[in-house]
């Protein structure tokens, strides 16, 4: 049997733990703003960096929220391209510098189509948005991408 006092300090860990997780998501890889003209839109995402999870990507989900995407990381500056094969929804691709800097966008990819879609120039990261997102929010190349992942330029 644990004494009570003993039970009561766990219970105020446990509850200091919970108060003090949304602290840490702001600080968390699951973040990252898109600076525009129009302004700064923050989005909550995923991130992938593995050849497992860009596989996977966001193929068969059904929805994505207008503050959500998937961050796909590789780790260093290469030109890539993707494809929408098992993709439902329409999404905007943006292919990003490991400065942070959009090069390229490909709005409204065509779900399910498996016509590639390259970056045009090495990039290190490609961000997923929901399809007419980047219009909506007045993204266009040069703009800024801010993520803790990001390198900051010298």
């Amino acid at each position: 049997m644990f004494p009570l006092s003993l039970i009561r300090a766990a219970g105020v860990l446990l509850a200091l733990g919970f108060a003090a997780a949304p602290l840490a998501a702001l600080s968390d890889d699951n973040h990252a703003v898109l600076h525009t003209a129009k302004g700064d839109f923050a989005f909550t995402i995923e991130v992938v960096d593995t050849p497992a999870g860009r596989e996977q990507g966001l193929m068969n989900r059904q929805s994505l929220a207008p503050d959500a995407g998937m961050l796909f990381d590789f780790q260093t500056e290469q030109q890539v391209q993707f494809w929408m094969q098992n993709t439902l929804i329409p999404l905007d691709m943006l292919f990003i510098s490991a400065d942070g800097v959009v090069k390229t966008i490909h709005v409204n990819a065509k779900p399910m189509d498996t016509t590639p879609i390259p970056s045009q120039v090495p990039v290190r990261f490609v961000l997923e948005i929901p399809g007419g997102r980047s219009v909506e929010i007045g993204l266009k190349p040069g703009d800024r991408f801010e993520q803790q992942r990001v390198e900051k330029a010298h």
